[in-house]
């Protein structure tokens, strides 16, 4: 199930529309973290759909950490 930021930045970038820098800043991190555990090729081929649960959740549990030790609070 996908979280409502998720969604608005699928939406965004289905539609063209250009994203918030917030939006900007954890895609870049994102994508930094994928390439960091040798995932961007897979990503780049197959889409962030294509990654095992496993795989997205060390992604996001780098991205996680990595915001706390430098102070982002993007979920509000």
């Amino acid at each position: 199930m996908a979280t409502p930021f998720k969604k608005k930045v699928k939406a965004k970038i289905m539609s063209n529309k250009e994203l918030t820098e917030e939006m900007k800043e954890r895609e870049k991190i994102k994508y930094e973290i994928a390439e960091e555990l040798g995932l961007l090729d897979k990503v780049k081929e197959v889409g962030w759909d294509g990654l095992t649960s496993s795989e997205a959740g060390k992604i996001g549990g780098i991205m996680t950490k990595r915001n706390k030790l430098e102070g982002r609070k993007w979920n509000k």
